[in-house]
């Protein structure tokens, strides 16, 4: 396997822009760069590997017609949250239709249907792993709040970073976050859970 570009997310834009031959395998230094972010959180909001790798491969798809003309005013993993999360969306909104859900409208609501939205998940050869553990805890919390901790938290995204990606005010995130610690600190299983590992 060669080794990583090395070049920084803007030059690899930069260079996957001009395609030329000196922007030879830009993108997919990109797409090596940040595939496993996409994955997890693909995995996260659908909790369906198939459909993780469907919202893979949609995400990259996505950058790609990005190019020539793309211009990143943020990191690229925070561009990708919100790609991510719609194309999540749209393959979990497929599933329940092709299950025979209620038609568009009358069913649950986005919220809805990322209410199981939980941390990092296990291994199916552990389905009682830590992140199961850290799912239960997680499931006190609103969607929203538990969105933003795990960003916050699992992502290491900014409180910026986050706002950008959601499309909201700093203060809505920071409001978000202060709940959802404050949740937290008040259930005795989370305590436990935090103060074990």
């Amino acid at each position: 396997m060669p080794p990583a570009d090395p070049r920084p997310d803007l030059d690899l834009i930069a260079a996957s822009n001009r395609r030329d031959d000196q922007s030879h395998g830009a993108f997919e230094a990109l797409y090596v760069r940040h595939r496993d972010f996409v994955w997890r959180l693909a995995l996260r909001f659908t909790q369906d590997q198939d459909l993780a790798a469907d919202v893979l491969q949609n995400t990259f798809a996505y950058l790609a017609g990005k190019f020539p003309g793309f211009t990143l005013t943020c990191r690229l993993t925070t561009f990708l949250y919100p790609v991510v999360r719609h194309e999540s969306l749209a393959a979990l909104r497929a599933r329940r239709r092709a299950g025979g859900g209620s038609a568009a409208g009358s069913g649950p609501g986005d919220d809805d249907l990322l209410a199981d939205l939980a941390g990092p998940s296990c291994s199916p050869a552990d389905p009682r792993g830590p992140g199961d553990d850290l799912r239960r805890i997680l499931a006190v919390l609103p969607a929203p709040q538990r969105e933003v901790v795990l960003m916050r938290f699992v992502d290491d995204l900014s409180m910026e970073q986050i706002a950008q990606a959601l499309d909201i005010p700093v203060g809505t995130v920071k409001s978000r976050l202060h709940h959802a610690i404050a949740t937290l600190r008040a259930d005795p299983a989370a305590r436990r859970y935090f103060l074990d590992s």
